[in-house]
């Protein structure tokens, strides 16, 4: 009696374990990242925000931004980045002022508090980088690659949203 494999079936399940495993390890990079920047935080006595407000500030730049905005751009989620905003403007770390246009619209940008943040954490992730580069943890290309598949991912993901539901 001769046993068929289904090579199809073991491909889809080598696949789904490979799937999972790279969900873990996207998810736990995250925590990580946050980590390491409440832990440079710690060392340089910023305590009156958490590392994510100092994404938030990070990704905001020198931009003037609208909390829809930053939804639409896939940055946070609707409540999360609201109640950072009113956290960030109360700390001193950005200024808002309502949109001439849409008066139910808030603007906001850094303040020079902000653009300190903002420049430490540019810091950070620029030594990381100069880290990883000189001691060989990633190779450019490697990068490039991982980049460029994330994208995919992204992109899949976001016509999942869009399109399916």
């Amino acid at each position: 009696m001769s046993v068929q494999h289904d090579f199809g079936a073991s491909i889809r399940g080598e696949f789904m374990t490979r799937y999972l495993e790279n969900l873990a390890l996207l998810e736990r990079m995250h925590r990580l990242m946050l980590d390491v920047i409440k832990d440079e935080f710690e060392r340089l006595g910023v305590v009156d925000i958490n590392p994510v407000q100092a994404l938030l500030l990070y990704n905001i730049g020198d931009n003037e931004v609208t909390a829809g905005e930053l939804r639409t751009r896939g940055y946070y989620q609707g409540s999360n980045v609201s109640y950072n905003l009113k956290k960030l403007v109360e700390l001193g770390y950005m200024h808002h002022q309502r949109c001439s246009v849409d008066r139910r619209s808030v603007r906001v940008k850094l303040t020079p508090k902000g653009q300190n943040v903002r420049q430490q954490i540019s810091a950070l992730f620029q030594r990381h980088a100069e880290g990883m580069l000189d001691g060989s943890v990633i190779e450019f290309t490697t990068l490039d690659t991982i980049a460029r598949a994330l994208r995919r991912i992204e992109r899949y993901w976001g016509d999942q949203i869009r399109y399916i539901y």
